[in-house]
């Protein structure tokens, strides 16, 4: 299973460079961090930075999150200074693509393709 993301300016009407994002899963006493990275040029998260030894770059049918680090994009007197999003995979096999549209005052997400 694969995971991809982006993140695109609604505001501006461009991908959001430079966004901290962190993977996590959950686990029985919380969400579990697994890997992170930040947004190129085209707003998107090629290739994630582990977090420990314990993550191959493979994701199993569970649980996670993803949390994007909006002050560091918008700035420090960001509405949402934060976003996470939860999902859930259940069919390991698939891609699932997370975009994140952000705005000053908003955001929504999807599954992508």
């Amino acid at each position: 299973m694969t995971l991809s993301t982006h993140v695109l300016d609604t505001a501006l009407g461009r991908p959001a460079k430079d966004v901290f994002v962190r993977l996590s899963c959950r686990a029985a006493h919380g969400f579990v961090p697994l890997a992170e990275g930040r947004t190129d040029e085209d707003g998107r998260i090629r290739e994630w930075s582990p977090l420990g030894r314990g993550w191959t770059g493979e994701l199993d049918p569970a649980t996670y999150r993803l949390v994007f680090d909006t002050a560091g994009y918008l700035g420090e007197e960001a509405f949402f200074p934060e976003v996470s999003i939860v999902f859930t995979i259940d069919d390991a096999g698939e891609h699932h693509h997370i975009p994140l549209l952000l705005s000053p005052f908003g955001y929504s997400t999807y599954r992508g393709s």
